[in-house]
């Protein structure tokens, strides 16, 4: 499929700076949620492209240093556990989502914004912008997005969560409810970086 029917469709009703949305690790147990936006020259050629979800660790992180060297404008945010459990995690997302919008030095004309949620009950896409279903295999920005806020977020969990918690090993599973996740917290109990909202029914069956 051709990933920039999308941006072209905008860049014809005379948008001239759009920018791809996405986030990473709505679902995990613990960490933060991650969001990127980014705005690519137009027609960019990445060999490669395409859902986060569908490529390697190895050809993500390739991707990575290619996006970020390449776009017009990128930005990286995140939403921290605690407010995730203070708000909701679909809030939670559409904060990180304008966060990583705001985040850009250019002003975007126009987002495209994986998935179809624009808002919860406390926040929303401010940005104008257009919801695309499965936007990160259709379209080269939000491709590109999530592959930003992909690599971000497995690149804390594993990096500094690991270091800092250890026990856990966040490196094997990135924060996201595996058997061995749910036996360390069997084991430790939760950190301050766990979701405790996320954690209900595993409180119910201690």
């Amino acid at each position: 499929m051709d990933l920039w029917t999308y941006e072209r469709e905008q860049w014809e009703k005379g948008l001239s700076t759009v920018c791809g949305v996405d986030e990473a690790g709505a679902g995990p147990l613990a960490g933060p949620v991650y969001a990127a936006a980014v705005i690519l020259p137009r027609e960019l050629d990445v060999p490669g492209l395409n859902d986060s979800k569908k490529l390697t660790e190895k050809k993500r992180e390739a991707l990575f240093d290619i996006i970020t060297a390449q776009a017009a404008s990128w930005s990286v945010a995140r939403v921290e556990a605690a407010e995730i459990d203070e708000m909701d995690i679909l809030n939670a997302r559409m904060l990180a989502m304008q966060r990583a919008i705001d985040g850009l030095s250019a002003k975007p004309d126009l987002a495209l914004i994986d998935g179809n949620r624009d808002h919860g009950s406390r926040c929303t896409i401010e940005t104008p912008h257009v919801t695309i279903v499965k936007g990160d295999g259709k379209s080269a920005s939000i491709a590109a997005a999530s592959i930003l806020a992909k690599v971000s977020r497995d690149r804390y969990v594993s990096g500094e969560l690991e270091t800092l918690y250890p026990q856990y090993q966040f490196a094997k599973h990135k924060g996201y409810g595996t058997k061995l996740h749910y036996e360390m917290l069997d084991q430790y109990g939760p950190c301050p970086q766990h979701r405790r909202t996320f954690l209900k029914k595993w409180e119910a069956r201690r």
